[in-house]
């Protein structure tokens, strides 16, 4: 096996990853379930979302922490949970369990995408299938901008052009909202919702029913990067102001931002911690997604362009993909071990919160 990478460092590879979380839970004593998926890695690893879990199997009070909801960021995510595993679980309540998945999207961790296997954001996917998918004629419009069939040089700087004099016209907070909220229509675009629940969803679904239906409380932390200060750790609810969740959200964490409203994030289509509490609906369900900036809005949005069209139109094994591989990284993961720390500090603080709040 690989070795693990040092616990202040991101993992360079998914394989890496994957070791040091199931070391480290088998270390802690979790009790580990694998889910193999049904695609291979870059490598031509096994994928699979490895389930770890520390407490009583039947607690009221269930604690589940997600990495990898979208693939590249999984190498935060992994880290964090790993480096947990590792350094701090005596913290936890003895009444309360810890679940914590590790790579819900474990084919976009592997091949460094922020998408599945189908090029579909797991954070759009979760509409309700038995209806119309959400009509977007604002993305529609400018959808070949943003993925153009080749990615020439004299291309990027005609769509660069084309799409920087609409972000000066319609401002950012509007060119954001019409790009990232989701899109049904173009699977080679970005932030794609798709034409049914993923794999990944499908398992979610089937999972939480199975293992979190008998909670009494379930708080959720999905950890995300991408958006926001450097190295900051905004909390953000799916819940509106007002809703029982978010002011329980409010009352458990400092400074929690509502989705769409006062947060870094746009409004979305399909988010699956909006619809967790339709999930388990017997549970009292309080969520938030931990989301760790990064680099700018806009260089965040060239590394995506760049990584749709290379599993999109061009070959995501050939010449060119090492390149757009590393951009996306780069947009998504920080190496720099400050920038670890700033998030791991944190992350300690948001769970302590959480154990807090359980315990009353």
């Amino acid at each position: 096996m690989p070795p693990s990478p040092p616990s202040s460092s991101l993992a360079p590879s998914y394989v890496q990853a994957r070791d040091r979380f199931l070391r480290a839970a088998k270390d802690a004593g979790a009790r580990v379930d694998s889910y193999v998926h049904p695609e291979l890695g870059l490598e031509g690893e096994e994928l699979a979302i490895d389930v770890a879990e520390l407490g009583p199997a039947d607690a009221d009070d269930v604690v589940l922490v997600v990495s990898g909801t979208h693939g590249v960021e999984g190498y935060c995510g992994s880290a964090l949970q790993s480096d947990w595993l590792e350094r701090a679980t005596p913290e936890r309540p003895d009444a309360v369990a810890v679940v914590l998945v590790h790579a819900l999207n474990p084919f976009g961790f592997s091949w460094v995408k922020r998408t599945n296997e189908d090029n579909v954001d797991l954070n759009r996917n979760f509409i309700d299938w038995s209806a119309t998918p959400p009509a977007t004629p604002d993305y529609d419009e400018i959808a070949d901008l943003l993925v153009p069939e080749q990615w020439t040089e004299p291309e990027r700087e005609r769509t660069d052009t084309a799409l920087l004099t609409m972000l000066a016209e319609r401002g950012l907070e509007q060119f954001q909202q019409t790009i990232s909220r989701g899109q049904y229509g173009r699977r080679d675009g970005v932030f794609y919702g798709g034409t049914a629940p993923a794999w990944s969803h499908r398992w979610l679904r089937r999972w939480t029913a199975e293992r979190l239906g008998t909670a009494r409380r379930l708080a959720v932390l999905d950890i995300h990067t991408g958006l926001g200060p450097w190295g900051h750790g905004e909390l953000i609810s799916g819940a509106s102001v007002g809703d029982p969740e978010h002011d329980r959200a409010s009352s458990w964490w400092d400074q929690v931002t509502s989705m769409g409203a006062d947060s870094v994030s746009a409004d979305l289509h399909g988010d699956w911690l909006q619809a967790a509490p339709d999930l388990l609906p017997s549970v009292e369900v309080t969520g938030v997604a931990i989301e760790y900036g990064t680099i700018d809005p806009v260089s965040v949005l060239q590394a995506l362009r760049a990584d749709a069209w290379l599993h999109c139109h061009g070959d995501p094994t050939g010449s060119s993909a090492d390149e757009v591989r590393a951009q996306l990284r780069a947009a998504f993961a920080d190496d720099d071990p400050a920038w670890f720390d700033a998030v791991r500090g944190r992350f300690h603080q948001v769970l302590g919160q959480t154990f807090a709040a359980l315990g009353t």
